[in-house]
């Protein structure tokens, strides 16, 4: 897979804090298909004899995504990273913030079951968020069925055989098992799933990480024709960055709930500002023995902090060998530093 990456006009972003929602750029009259405003995601964890304690996996997330773009999220395990995409479909019910679709917000359940004909899910584990039971016909019809789009059978078996050819499945693949499938055919069967409603915007929770590399490479590019063919719209969740950046338009990278950079794809790959980004970039293989050599791998210390236990200030100030006590005290806010490039760093001016 190719590490290069076309220049790209940057987009437009909404993060963190008023003033810096109003400084992105955006084309005067036109609407993001997707934004988030102020996402928060608390789940009560039990931690006592009738005592809980609130988990922020996500905690105060703004962004938004174009028409046509691809938005990839990335960071550690654990970060929020599905959260978000999960608590974006109501999978989830928020906790706190705003959710629009085509500039309208997604509050009550008429406008949940609206928005879910027009945004879906493809799921991580491709072994088990398929159903065992079903046949490949009833699991990519399945959609079809709960929100009846078709009006007879012969309709209903012409509109599945459709979307199992524009993944790559033949025919006489519909009355098989999903255990009859390898990892990347049962990927591709979750995806014909996902296009089954006509969506215009897609959650990839880390549709690649349980596939083999070399049917990474083949689904990714799936992904791209896909998008080009049917218009689509995607929030790419994933941890492998070299996946990420070929195929996202802007990457945003979140830590501990929190997401603290936001850019053009190849800004955030080539010229990281915030020190976990650099961490992050400074971590990704490089195929050339020149390049890789010269490239110095920064070490953090310490582990990512439990979210149930989360510092004080800047969440990242544990491990952030920059820290300072304002860092300490105080939550930084999510600015634009440069066109388009947004950063949630105290030092962020000192340390580039």
């Amino acid at each position: 897979m190719s590490q290069e990456n076309e220049d790209m006009e940057i987009k437009d972003a909404r993060p963190d804090g008023e003033a810096a929602a109003q400084a992105a750029d955006k084309p005067a009259g036109e609407t993001p298909l997707v934004e988030v405003r102020h996402l928060k995601e608390y789940f009560d964890i039990n931690v006592g004899f009738f005592r809980t304690r609130p988990l922020k996996a996500v905690d105060d997330v703004s962004f938004n995504i174009r028409r046509g773009e691809t938005l990839g999220l990335v960071g550690e395990s654990g970060c929020g990273k599905t959260t978000v995409g999960r608590t974006l479909l109501h999978l989830y019910k928020p906790t706190d913030g705003e959710i629009f679709f085509d500039g309208k917000k997604i509050e009550s359940k008429k406008d949940i079951e609206e928005f879910r004909k027009k945004a879906t899910m493809v799921f991580q584990d491709p072994y088990s968020s398929l159903n065992p039971r079903m046949t490949v016909s009833d699991i990519i019809g399945e959609p079809l069925d709960i929100h009846k789009m078709y009006t007879s059978q012969e309709e209903r078996r012409d509109r599945i055989l459709e979307l199992m050819a524009h993944v790559g499945l033949n025919s006489e693949h519909a009355s098989r098992y999903a255990h009859e499938f390898s990892g990347g055919q049962r990927q591709r069967i979750g995806i014909a799933r996902a296009l089954a409603v006509n969506p215009e915007f897609i959650v990839c929770d880390e549709p690649v990480s349980a596939l083999d590399v070399s049917i990474q490479a083949q689904v990714v590019n799936m992904f791209d024709e896909l998008q080009d063919t049917l218009g689509l719209t995607y929030l790419f969740i994933a941890h492998d960055l070299l996946v990420v950046r070929h195929i996202s338009d802007r990457i945003a990278v979140m830590y501990l709930g929190k997401m603290v950079e936001l850019a053009d794809a190849g800004e955030v790959c080539d010229h990281p500002l915030h020190p976990y980004t650099k961490a992050l970039m400074s971590a990704v293989p490089m195929p050339d023995p020149k390049v890789a050599k010269a490239n110095k791998r920064i070490m953090l210390n310490g582990d990512i902090p439990s979210p149930l236990n989360a510092p004080s200030g800047c969440p990242f100030r544990t491990r952030c060998p920059h820290a300072c006590d304002k860092c300490a005290g105080e939550m930084p806010e999510f600015r634009e530093v440069e066109k388009g490039h947004f950063v949630a760093c105290h030092r962020v001016g000192e340390i580039n």
